[in-house]
């Protein structure tokens, strides 16, 4: 019979099967990577507090990585809705220890989630593989230039706004076309600034400066934004709009696992999630169900 699905598959954009990172190539030809979410501040939405001890910290990373996770995305300040900024040495006082325990214990990937040159420079100095940034390289002008020297591999996002504004009222024409415009020309900047292409992976940003309705449109249309020729990144891991579609703001590791395997069925490169352990069972069974046997 068939393959009802072949025209539209010939029709997508080539898919995008490797991220250089500094010292190493993570690749996606098996499925999307896992990045496990290690917060080590006391406010962040979800894990604010649980892991703010070094210690603790460490052991959370060495679980994830057994858990399946394929990057450890490090971050020392919040990005929640209507957070503060966190004063530059307090950042810094929250990672390095972390960084420093986790040296030659880890096999995969660090991320340091951060938009401040001076902590990604540190965290780099100690291993960091990636500078996962929300202000998309921009708060910091120092970041570019740091990432185009390391070689670091490089998350830039799309936020409206900052984190203690963003989600005063956000508005946009047409959401999926003026994000996908920011981030094809903040693309085109990287590699201005020195940024190798091969190292660039693009996020649009989920609940950041967005409503309930914009993060739908994004998440529906997110296959639109291959055709700008780099890995995506999505987070959306635990995020208001899943406790808004559940009617519950317990418990949304179920619906976010819901919306990882529609997004690895949209073949985005990688899901940025709290819950490692869940996701990899979850991707394991979707894949297995669609390998062809015959």
């Amino acid at each position: 019979a068939a393959d009802p699905g072949a025209a539209a598959r010939q029709n997508q954009p080539p898919m995008i099967a490797h991220w250089q990172l500094r010292s190493r190539e993570l690749r996606f030809e098996l499925g999307p990577a896992l990045m496990g979410i290690l917060n080590v501040t006391p406010d962040s939405f979800s894990d604010g507090g649980q892991f703010l001890d070094s210690q603790s910290a460490v052991d959370q990373a060495l679980r994830m990585e057994d858990a399946g996770a394929d990057i450890l995305d490090l971050g020392g300040e919040s990005t929640r809705p209507y957070s503060s900024p966190v004063a530059e040495d307090e950042e810094l006082r929250r990672v390095v220890p972390v960084m420093e325990a986790l040296q030659g214990r880890l096999q995969v990937p660090i991320s340091i989630d951060t938009t401040k040159s001076r902590v990604a420079r540190a965290a780099i100095d100690l291993g960091a593989e990636i500078i996962n940034d929300v202000s998309g390289l921009e708060q910091d002008p120092e970041m570019l230039p740091l990432a185009a020297a390391t070689g670091a591999g490089v998350c830039a996002m799309h936020m409206r706004g900052r984190p203690a504004n963003m989600q005063d009222a956000p508005e946009y024409d047409d959401v999926v076309q003026e994000i996908l415009d920011y981030l094809r020309l903040r693309d085109q900047q990287l590699q201005a600034g020195g940024v190798a292409a091969s190292s660039i992976c693009l996020d649009p940003g989920i609940g950041f400066g967005k409503t309930h309705q914009h993060n739908l449109q994004l998440l529906r249309s997110v296959h639109e934004f291959h055709q700008l020729g780099r890995p995506l990144l999505v987070g959306h891991s635990r995020k208001g709009f899943i406790g808004k579609l559940l009617g519950s703001a317990e418990d949304r590791d179920l619906g976010t696992v819901a919306v990882s395997l529609a997004l690895a069925g949209r073949r985005v490169q990688v899901l940025r999630v709290h819950n490692v352990q869940a996701h990899r069972q979850a991707l394991t069974c979707y894949q297995a169900a669609l390998e062809d046997t015959a």
